[in-house]
Parts: C-alpha cells; structure tokens; sequence
C-alpha cells in the first residue's frame, strides 16, 4: 500500500511540472507568459504582420525578376538551407530534436515540402505576387479532396459554399490578372496549381504523422527542410542550375544573399508567431488575422511595385476572404446549415417521398390491371 501510494504521489507531481510548463507561452525565445492575453495578443499579431509584410516584400523582390526563372531551384536551396539551421538553432535554446517519425515519412514530407515551396516561387516569375498569394490563399479546395481521400473526413454545409465561393473568387481574379498583368502566363497558373496540390498533400500527411508519432512542430521542419535540401542539392548539382545559380548570385552576392537570408528569416519567425496566436486564441483568431495580413501585403504589393489596378481585384480578393471566414465559421458549427436551405431540403424530400409514393401505388395498379 505504501508503495502504491508514494507512486501515485510521483504521477502528480510530474503532471502539474508538465501543466506549468505547458502553459509557459513563446514568441521565438521571448517569454510573454507574465503579460496578459491583450498583449500576447497584441505581440503575436505585431510579428505576423511584420515578419510576413517582410516575407512578401523580399520574396517578389528576389523571384519577379525574369532572369531568375532558371536558377530558381538553387535560390530554394540556399532558403531551405537557412530555415533548417534556423530551426536547429531553436532546438539548441530550447529542448533537443528527438526523432519520432519514420525517416519514409520524412522523405515524403520533403519531396511534398520542396514541390510546394519551389513551385510557388517559380510563379512568381509568371505571375503577379498579389495573384500568387490568393492563390496560396485558397488551399482549402485541394485540402478538403485530398483530407476526404487521404484522412476519409467528412465536411459540412458551410465547407462546401465556402469552396464554391473561393473558387469563383479565384477565378474572378485570375481574370483580373490575365487582362491587366503584362507578366501574365497561363504557365503560372499551372505551376501554382501544382504547387497547391502539393500543399493540400502535405498539410494532411503532416497532421496524420504528428498525430500518430507525437511529433513536434520543430521535429517536423528540421528533418523535412533537411532532407529536402539534400533532395536539392542533387538536382541542381546534376542539371547544373547548382553552378549557374551561384554564378548569378555572386554578380551581386551582398545584396542577392542578405536579401534570401532576410526572406528565410521572416518566414521562419512569422510561422512561429503564427502557431503560438493560434495556442493562445485559437484558430479562428489566427485566421482572421493572416487573412487581414495578406490583404494589408497585396495593397503593399500594389505599392511598392509598379502594376496595373482594376477594381475587380477588390471584390474578387473579398470573395476568397469570406470564403476563409466560412470555411473557419464552420469548425465551431459543423452542423450549421440556414434555415430556408433547411427547410428547402425537407421540401423537397416530402416531394420525392410522396412522388416516389404515388409512383409505386401507379405501378402497383398497372400491374394488377396487367
């Protein structure tokens, strides 16, 4: 007896340490725990805005150039090389990288990572960066086809309309795009549709492999960004965009290399204050919150570099939001669906009933008249 008691002493001890230290809350390396939720709040959204106005701006900076088209590949590995030892640096300052997951799932996770990240910044030698962004912006149609085929999930009412609406959205402002953008070709449309699919593929692998191996988050970008740099550095070694790539940076390779490094950078520590906003105010918040950034980046975009405006990027860009705000609206009312569409489907299932009656009783009587 005393045995078991002093082990059930031992249990909850352990708990609580592991509950104090759960609730400790991060930015990076800076401990915002003592302040209160406003200005966790008010801090995470501070580096969203800040870290991905930055990423936007550095990467139509290095990729909307023409003559980067080539050796775009090897401008991917150098910012997969800088995210991975940014990572590993995390690690270092706060707990060590244990390995979880299978490395078979890793190479997946790589491939799929370096299909989505070199595929999106090659559109961006076809298309404008607002273009590419909304694209980005409406991986929730690849998402839920691959999550019903990968995961079996199953979707409400208000997934679907949001879908349907983010498709026109889409549409409406690749249109806007096509008749406006002296830089725009059906090629960037294809590349970043691809790019998509492999977003939508690697958002559900990702969830079912952390869910199943406890993985962590840090765990899942060290190994993925490892290996596909490893994945990389074959490729364009063999090809040869390896030498042509660094050739064409070291022309200019002060500002060509500070720039990627201050790309990789923002991503990383935008991603992170991403993550602890959703911990702290939950997903919804988090959402609203990049979708207001990446709104605020297509009117810098607009700005900064010089492009042609039609007002048809506004409501169509609106479209997308609302379908984003649907789309999260939905996972706190899975079941929702509005009252005339409800009563709508009652109709017009007493309808079939009572059609589906009437033709059996018909079909019963020519039978017997037979």
């Amino acid at each position: 007896m005393n045995s078991s008691k002093e082990t059930i002493i031992k249990i909850d001890n352990s708990t609580s340490s592991k509950d104090s230290s759960s609730t400790e809350i991060n930015i990076l390396c800076f401990n915002i725990t003592p302040y209160s939720q406003l200005v966790q709040f008010m801090c995470c959204s501070a580096f969203v805005f800040v870290c991905y106005l930055a990423y936007g701006y550095f990467l139509e900076l290095i990729f909307s150039k023409a003559e980067v088209k080539p050796v775009s590949l090897y401008i991917t590995f150098v910012q997969f090389l800088i995210t991975m030892l940014l990572s590993y640096v995390e690690s270092l300052i706060r707990n060590p990288i244990k390995r979880k997951v299978p490395l078979k799932t890793y190479a997946v996770l790589a491939a799929l990572t370096l299909g989505t990240m070199s595929l999106s910044n090659l559109a961006l030698s076809y298309l404008n960066y607002p273009t590419q962004l909304i694209f980005k912006s409406c991986k929730l149609i690849p998402v839920m086809i691959g999550s019903i085929i990968i995961l079996g999930k199953r979707y409400g009412f208000l997934d679907y309309v949001a879908a349907i609406v983010m498709c026109i959205g889409l549409t409406m402002f690749t249109l806007a795009d096509s008749k406006t953008s002296p830089n725009f070709d059906a090629v960037g449309v294809l590349v970043i549709s691809l790019a998509l699919l492999c977003d939508a593929i690697i958002g559900n692998v990702q969830e079912k492999a952390m869910k199943q191996f406890f993985a962590t988050n840090n765990e899942v970008v060290f190994y993925s960004y490892a290996i596909a740099c490893c994945y990389l550095l074959v490729i364009t070694g063999a090809t040869g965009i390896f030498v042509n790539g660094f050739t064409y940076c070291s022309q200019n390779s002060i500002s060509m290399y500070t720039n990627i490094f201050l790309l990789s950078v923002s991503g990383y520590m935008g991603l992170q204050a991403v993550l602890t906003l959703v911990r702290i105010c939950g997903a919804t918040v988090a959402v609203t919150v990049t979708t207001m950034r990446k709104a605020l980046s297509i009117v810098i975009s607009f700005l900064l570099f010089s492009k042609p405006f039609v007002f048809q990027y506004v409501w169509s860009g609106m479209l997308v939001a609302l379908a984003i705000y649907l789309n999260h609206y939905s996972k706190k009312h899975p079941q929702y669906v509005p009252q005339p569409v409800r009563l709508c489907c009652h109709y017009l299932q007493n309808f079939y009933q009572s059609e589906y009656k009437y033709l059996k009783i018909k079909s019963k009587i020519y039978a017997d008249t037979v």
